[in-house]
C-alpha cells in the first residue's frame, strides 16, 4: 500500500510536464495556430525595410586605425608629420597610433593581438617605411604613408618615401570586421523571433483565471510547476513555428531561385554557432517569457494585457539596442554587463560566438541563464499566489489528495 501511494505522487517536474503537454496540444490543434504562423510576415517586412539602419553599426565597427611600430623618436616624427599633412589634405591621412616599444615587436604579432585590433602596421623608419597588412589595406596606405614618411624625414611635402610592404591573408581586425555582419544578423534574427513569440505568454493565464481553472490547478500542484509547464509549452510551440517558417523560407528560395547570401564564418564555426543560437533563443524566450507570464497572470482582463503589451515590446527593443551597442565596445565593462545581465546575456553571448572562438564562456553563460529562468519562475509564481490567489505557502498535501492530482489536472486543463 505504501509503495502504491509513493508511485502515485506527482513531482513538480511531472506536474509541469502534464501542464506543458496539455497546453501544447490545445494550442497546436487550434484554429488560431494557423493565423499565428502568418503573424511574422508583417514584422519581417518591417525588419527588411529598416535593414539599412544596421549599416551604421557596421560602419562604427570598422577598424580604421593603423599601428606605428617604429622607435619612439620615429613614431613621434611620423605622428607630427601626419598632423601637418592632415592640415593640407585631411581626407588622405589615416589615423596612426604610436605603440610603446613597437620597434621590438613583430608586426604580425601586433595584427593578431585581440587587445587592440589594427588594420595594418607601419614599421621600419621614416626614410624606409614598411607596411604589414592585408592587400587592400597595403594598397590604400601606400601613397599616404609615403607622403607622411617623406614629411617626417624632411624630404619635402611633395615627395614620397619608398614604401615596402608585406601582405598577410587576414588580421584580427579584418576578421572581426567580417564577423560583425554575422553577429549583427544573428542578433536581429534572435530579436525578431523573441519579440514575435514571447509576447504570446502575456495572455496565457487570463482565460483560465476567468474560468476559475487556475484555482483547481493551484490546489492540485505547486504554482511554479504550472508556470513552468505553460512556459515550456509555449517554447515548444515556438519551435514548431520556427520550423514551419524555416521550411517555407527554404522552399521559397528554391522555387524562386533566390540566393539568401552567405555570411562570414563565425568564430566558433557554423555547426556550433547554430546549436548555440538555438540554445540562446530558448534561454531568451524563457527569461522574457517568465516575466511576461507573471505580468499577464497579474492582469485581470484581456484589455489590461493589451495595455501592457506596448511597454513590454519597448523593453524588448531596449534590450536589443543595448546588445547591439556592445558590438561597438569590445572588451569594455559595458560588454561584461551585457553578458551578465540576464535579459541581454543571450544576445551578448550569441554575438560573442560570432566574433570569437572558445566554448567555456558559453557553458558558464548557459548555466547562469538557466539559474535565472528558475529564479524568475519561482518569483513569478510567488507573486501570483500572494497577489491573485491571496495565499501564502500552500499546506502539505496528504497522500490521498496527491493520489488524485493527475486526474484533477487532466480534467481541469482539458
Amino acid at each position: 500500500m505504501s509503495d502504491r501511494h509513493t508511485a502515485s505522487r506527482l513531482s513538480r517536474w511531472q506536474a509541469a510536464w502534464v501542464v506543458a503537454r496539455r497546453d501544447f496540444q490545445a494550442i497546436l490543434f487550434s484554429r488560431a495556430f494557423f493565423f499565428f504562423l502568418l503573424g511574422p510576415l508583417f514584422p519581417l517586412i518591417v525588419g527588411g525595410l529598416a535593414g539599412d539602419i544596421g549599416g551604421e553599426v557596421q560602419k562604427s565597427a570598422q577598424v580604421t586605425s593603423y599601428a606605428l611600430a617604429m622607435n619612439s623618436d620615429d613614431n613621434a616624427a611620423m605622428v607630427a608629420a601626419a598632423e601637418r599633412v592632415r592640415s593640407r589634405l585631411p581626407m588622405a591621412v589615416p589615423a596612426l597610433v604610436a605603440l610603446d616599444n613597437g620597434a621590438g615587436q613583430n608586426p604580425r604579432d601586433i595584427l593578431e593581438s585581440r587587445t587592440k585590433p589594427y588594420a595594418a602596421v607601419i614599421s621600419g623608419t621614416p626614410a624606409a617605411p614598411h607596411i604589414t597588412g592585408p592587400e587592400g589595406q597595403v594598397s590604400l596606405l601606400n601613397g599616404p604613408i609615403g607622403m607622411i614618411a617623406a614629411e617626417a624625414s624632411g624630404t619635402g611635402s611633395l615627395a614620397f618615401a619608398p614604401v615596402s610592404s608585406e601582405i598577410v591573408a587576414q588580421t584580427t581586425a579584418t576578421a572581426r570586421s567580417d564577423r560583425i555582419a554575422t553577429a549583427q544578423s544573428a542578433l536581429l534574427l534572435l530579436f525578431l523571433l523573441t519579440i514575435i513569440l514571447a509576447g504570446m505568454v502575456l495572455s496565457n493565464l487570463v482565460e483560465e483565471k476567468a474560468n476559475k481553472i487556475i484555482e483547481v490547478l493551484a490546489a492540485a500542484i505547486p504554482m511554479d510547476a504550472v508556470f513552468m509547464g505553460k512556459l515550456f509549452a509555449m517554447l515548444a510551440i515556438s519551435f514548431v513555428g520556427i520550423a514551419a517558417w524555416g521550411t517555407a523560407f527554404g522552399v521559397f528560395s528554391l522555387v524562386t531561385g533566390q540566393n539568401p547570401g552567405f555570411l562570414p564564418t563565425p568564430g566558433v564555426g557554423w555547426p556550433v554557432f547554430i546549436a548555440l543560437g538555438i540554445l540562446y533563443f530558448a534561454m531568451s524566450y524563457l527569461l522574457l517569457g517568465s516575466i511576461f507570464l507573471t505580468i499577464g497572470a497579474l492582469a485581470t482582463t484581456v484589455r489590461e494585457v493589451q495595455t501592457l503589451s506596448m511597454p513590454v515590446t519597448m523593453f524588448q527593443i531596449l534590450v536589443f539596442f543595448f546588445a547591439t551597442y556592445v558590438l561597438t565596445a569590445p572588451g569594455t565593462p559595458m560588454e561584461m554587463l551585457a553578458m551578465v545581465f540576464p535579459l541581454s546575456s543571450p544576445f551578448a553571448m550569441l554575438a560573442r560566438a560570432a566574433l570569437h572562438d572558445g566554448l567555456w564562456p558559453h557553458a558558464l553563460a548557459l548555466a547562469w541563464q538557466g539559474f535565472c529562468v528558475l529564479a524568475f519562475i519561482r518569483l513569478g509564481a510567488g507573486l501570483f499566489k500572494r497577489r491573485v490567489m491571496k495565499s501564502g505557502k500552500p499546506p502539505r498535501q496528504s497522500r490521498r489528495s496527491r493520489k488524485g492530482a493527475q486526474t484533477t489536472i487532466d480534467t481541469a486543463v482539458s
